[in-house]
Formats: C-alpha cells, structure tokens, sequence
C-alpha cells in the first residue's frame, strides 16, 4: 500500500504578517498532483490542519476545496486534528464526510477503532489518535498519570488491543500528533511541555507497522517506522535550512517499509543574515539572498539609522530585524542576552525569583509551584478551545 504522509498544514497562518494563503494553496496542488503522479493509495494527515482552533474563513474554504479534490481524485483520505485545532469543530459532520472517503479522526474515545484499507496483500488498519490534551483525557484512558506518555501509552494500548483481535498479517499504521523523543524541534511549534516534560519515548508506539507523525515541522525519520512528515511551508526562520517535504511511504505486504520524501513548492527562500549594516549592504556575497525573506541581525555596537529602509533597499522582502551589538563578554547587557537565550518560560520565572530575592532561588516547592501555574494555564487555553 502506497502511502503519502503529510503534516502541519496550519492552514490560516501568516509568516511574519506576510499571508501565505497562495503558498497554501500552491501545496495543496502539489498534494493533488502527487497523489495521481505517483498513484497513492491513501493521504495521510497528521494533525494542525489549521493554525487555530477558529480559522478565518479564508482557511476554511482552502480546506473544503481541498476535501472536496481529495474525494474527487478517489483516494481515502484519514486525518486527525492536532494541537493548534480545536477537534470539536474540526470533526463536525465527520460521519458524512466519511462517505466521501475523508476519515476525520477527531475524538479521543475512539482511538482504538481503525480505518480499514485493503490492497492484494489483505487489511491495512489505519488508527487515528489526534492531539491527546492529558488532562482532558487522563480519566477518559484510565492513565495513571496526566502526562503524555501515560495518555498516549494508554491509547497505544487500545490500538493493540484491537490489533491483537484482527486477522493475522493485517498491517497497521498509526496517525499521532506528539513530540517524541529524538525529534528535533523548531520556534514554530507550539509548546506542549506538561510537568516540565513534553517529549514521549517512541517505544511507545511498539508494535506497529509504521507511525506518521506531525507536531514537528522538520521533516525527519526517527527510526524507519516512525517518521515525522514536517509542516510543508516554513512557519518560523528557524526553519531557514529545512527541506520541505512530504513521505511516500510503501508499505510491503510483509511490513516492510520503504519511504522517499516528495519536495513541496517553495515560495520564497529564507535566510538569516548576521552582522553590521554597512557590511551586509556591500557584501557581494550576499547577492543570492537578494529575493529571499530575510531575518536580519545587525551587530552594530550602536544601533544606526533607518536599519529597516536601508536593508529594503537591497534585500525588499526582509521580514524580520533583530539587534544584538558587539559587546565584552562581561557587559551586563551581553550576559543578560545570553542567559535568557534558548531558555523557557519555566526557567526564566525562576530566574526573575532569583534576581528579586536577590540571588537566592526558588526551592523545590516554590518551583513545583510555578510549573503547575503554567500547566494550569495552558490546560485552561485547552479547555476553553474545546468548549467553544
């Protein structure tokens, strides 16, 4: 069975206040045009279809007519609804959709009911799990903890269970929206840490055939089985040197599997430029980058005049300005810079009660404290997605 893994969509999405609705729309006609080139059995889409859990109506209609070419090139289509989408709203009329060959896999409860697929060598199970919230589902699943190795353990449990009481030799293939352990994050992705861990052990999915992933937007391959397709457009310019792809998956009759990533259509080039202002106007080095999205970071010591007209002049599609001056390694600022680089938001709160108090930190309980606050805070984001 000859499958096409794709991801990430985040149909709705801007990049930098630019609208990428044509870029979305150039994608999802590579993804027709794929699908018939290459004689796919089946799409796969593996969560964050839209940006939001309330897409504006441009995005909605993409995502009719993309059903609508889907159904109509006759190839079954399984998705499931990731972090960014709200599954309520996103599996509206999934029932009647389903006739249509589109398998909307929205609701947690039915994680361990699969979309059956037959090809010459007898059943493939398709089995959904779309972003599992932990708190919202832990009592669903029995899970003794609400983390998300406890929730997707226990999903992963009714997917075998289920399996185990299927014909033997049927193939199974899982859809899961997660960060797994292994997998190399980018700015873009929304974080998903619960009690200060977000990433899952990808032994969780032991057992089957293969696992089409989404949540990360760098396309990457875990182990053979278990891949992450990546968001086929860069949502952040750290994805500046991603290749953007889609996997073509064939899957033997044995449960051997073989995968070649399919390029998606690029828009425009990103890159980052780094240095004074002077030296990145003249540099003739830089003249490829002329027509591409530009994040720029000037290291003036002072910042000069007019930094955003004067690199328009020579780079118009700049996007981005950032400003991190040549200082000592001592100055005040520099340090300050480099300490909150690359740290979350658990740890800058830390950081802040260190600085207030005067150097000492938070203890033991005063951190469990924090971290439960911004569970808290995010559950209720998740909570209120759900409800409205």
């Amino acid at each position: 069975m000859r499958m096409l893994h794709t991801s990430d969509w985040h149909l709705g999405r801007s990049f930098h206040r630019v609208s990428l609705l044509d870029a979305q729309s150039a994608f999802l006609d590579h993804l027709v045009a794929t699908v018939r080139e290459h004689d796919v059995d089946v799409v796969l889409v593996a969560g964050d279809i839209y940006d939001r859990a309330v897409p504006p109506l441009t995005a909605v209609e993409l995502f009719d007519t993309a059903l609508h070419r889907l159904a109509g090139a006759g190839v079954p289509t399984v998705m499931i609804s990731g972090n960014h989408d709200s599954g309520r709203r996103l599996g509206v009329g999934a029932g009647l959709i389903e006739r249509a060959g589109i398998h909307l896999r929205t609701d947690p409860a039915g994680a361990g009911t699969p979309v059956l697929l037959a090809d010459a060598h007898g059943d493939v199970a398709f089995y959904g799990l779309p972003y599992l919230e932990p708190a919202l589902v832990r009592d669903l699943f029995g899970a003794g903890r609400a983390d998300h190795e406890a929730v997707l353990t226990a999903a992963m449990e009714r997917v075998r269970t289920d399996l185990a009481g299927r014909a033997p030799g049927t193939r199974s293939v899982v859809l899961a929206h997660a960060f797994v352990a292994g997998g190399a994050p980018s700015d873009s992705e929304r974080d998903i840490t619960v009690g200060g861990v977000a990433a899952v052990p990808a032994g969780v999915f032991d057992g089957v055939d293969y696992v089409a992933l989404g949540h990360l937007h760098g396309s990457q391959a875990l182990t053979d089985r278990i891949r992450y397709s990546g968001s086929p457009l860069a949502y952040s310019f750290s994805e500046a040197g991603h290749r953007k792809t889609m996997w073509l998956v064939d899957l033997d009759g044995d449960g051997t599997v073989r995968a070649e990533r399919i390029d998606c259509p690029v828009p425009r080039p990103l890159t980052r430029l780094r240095g004074r202002l002077d030296d990145l106007l003249a540099d003739p080095a830089l003249d490829r980058h002329e027509d591409a999205w530009v994040e720029a970071t000037l290291t003036d010591p002072v910042r000069p005049a007019e930094p955003m007209a004067r690199l328009a002049e020579r780079f118009p599609h700049t996007l981005s300005l950032l400003f991190a001056p040549e200082r000592p390694d001592d100055e005040p600022l520099a340090s300050y810079g480099r300490r909150l680089r690359d740290r979350d938001d658990q740890q800058i709160a830390e950081d802040f009660v260190t600085h207030v108090r005067g150097g000492a930190g938070p203890d033991d309980h005063e951190r469990a404290a924090l971290l439960r606050a911004f569970d808290d805070v995010r559950v209720d984001l998740a909570r209120r997605e759900v409800a409205g």
